[in-house]
């Protein structure tokens, strides 16, 4: 039991503060769809001048929820917490898939 706690203490520091370590600047997905483009504030809003493969991407439509883009709510700065979140919800899952799976071979 001990080694279980250790571990998920372990994944949640690293899920919580590695997470503050990352890199704001754009992916390889989203430099390679921007190349050829430039960002533009217009109206107070940001747009695309120029020629590029993101110029006619739309909203994704989770956009809107409480984990986009890495963050809580939208807000900034709560990657560590979104991180930790996520650890959870996918060790939640995942220990349950396999307790799931484990009484169904002990039962047949």
């Amino acid at each position: 039991m001990r080694f279980w706690a250790g571990a998920l203490i372990l994944t949640l520091l690293i899920a919580g503060g590695v997470s503050y370590l990352a890199s704001a600047s754009p992916d390889g997905l989203d430099s390679a769809t921007l190349r050829g483009c430039e960002v533009v504030e217009v109206d107070g809003a940001e747009e695309l001048t120029g020629d590029c493969i993101a110029q006619h991407a739309d909203e994704h439509a989770l956009g809107g929820s409480p984990l986009a883009d890495y963050a809580v709510a939208g807000q900034e700065h709560t990657g560590g917490v979104a991180g930790v979140i996520g650890a959870l919800v996918t060790l939640a899952v995942a220990g349950g898939l396999f307790w799931i799976i484990a009484r169904r071979r002990s039962a047949g």
